[in-house]
């Protein structure tokens, strides 16, 4: 393959993906007349048209979305290899991206616990919730992530080390000062602090609108409630007696134990999303370490968990 045919599949790669050669362009650093102009000279040597060009789309061919099937598979495999191979043998050092509420509420408080029982790796956690493929994470050097979602990635492996039970949390405060609140019923749109990001493609509402789905609610305007972009706000504001939150158990375990937190309704549901651990398909050893210590870790706080929620006494009782 000589370098003018892996310039024309690179460009191509790049507009497949895009759907656009202005934004292949913006990619590769070049400009968008280059493109259009190696993808012309890759079509003339396959005698073959790759694109369906109009004034207003681009799409592929049948030969085109074969082609960049292709492609963009073995331009994956390349990076993950020489990505691999450019780190020193002895660097056991794992980047591990996390969303932020589950960071800060379950990870962190347990980490004393993973250096100890692995004081050879290097463990980086950073709080961040940005869509991830294959190419982000070999791009930006992130060997994990932990992600509360359905899982669902196409060139990724994603494993479910924990699953999530949802309920509404408030303060002893607020229930003291809302002594009405008995059952389910009794909510007031107005009371109920949202967190309207709770995974990528659910509603702003989906979390609250599940939980009363489940136990039979009836349905609430919920735009009225307080709107926060992390579970850990939406907590918070409920920790400070403002309202009541939809807790995920895993964020709010400590607070119901410790009596900072109580379950008005004390009727858990099932999450549609759990806790993935994201990798790529062959991980570091190190990167498999931290995910086999998640694994123990996730069904020890399991049992936990599960003691708590099945304890749980009534406010009012």
């Amino acid at each position: 393959m000589s370098p003018s045919l892996l310039a024309w599949l690179r460009c191509f790669d790049a507009a497949a993906r895009c759907g656009s050669f202005t934004k292949a362009a913006a990619e590769l650093c070049v400009t968008q007349g280059a493109v259009s102009q190696q993808v012309k000279q890759l079509e003339q040597w396959l005698q073959r048209p790759l694109f369906l060009r109009t004034p207003r789309s681009l799409a592929l061919t049948p030969e085109g979305q074969w082609l960049g099937t292709v492609l963009q598979e073995s331009f994956q495999a390349i990076e993950a290899t020489l990505n691999r191979l450019r780190r020193p043998p002895d660097d056991r050092s794992t980047t591990l991206s996390c969303a932020p509420s589950f960071a800060m509420g379950w990870l962190t408080p347990r980490l004393g616990d993973f250096f100890r029982a692995h004081p050879q790796v290097g463990l980086r956690v950073i709080g961040e919730f940005h869509l991830l493929d294959h190419e982000r994470m070999v791009r930006d050097a992130v060997d994990a992530a932990v992600r509360f979602d359905l899982g669902d990635y196409r060139d990724l492996d994603a494993t479910c080390f924990l699953d999530e039970w949802l309920l509404p949390v408030a303060s002893p405060a607020f229930l003291a000062a809302h002594p009405e609140l008995r059952s389910p019923a009794d909510l007031k749109a107005s009371m109920l602090l949202h967190d309207t990001s709770p995974w990528d493609g659910a509603g702003a509402f989906h979390e609250w609108d599940h939980w009363m789905g489940q136990v039979g609610a009836a349905a609430l305007p919920l735009a009225a409630g307080r709107h926060f972009n992390l579970s850990q706000l939406a907590v918070g504001a409920a920790l400070a007696g403002q309202g009541v939150a939809m807790g995920r158990a895993a964020l709010v375990h400590d607070d119901l134990r410790c009596g900072r937190l109580v379950a008005p309704f004390p009727t858990p549901v099932r999450s549609p999303a759990s806790y993935h651990f994201i990798s790529v398909v062959e991980p570091m050893p190190s990167t498999a370490r931290v995910a086999a210590w998640l694994t123990q870790e996730a069904a020890r706080f399991r049992r936990e968990r599960d003691a708590l929620l099945q304890a749980l006494p009534h406010a009012s009782a």
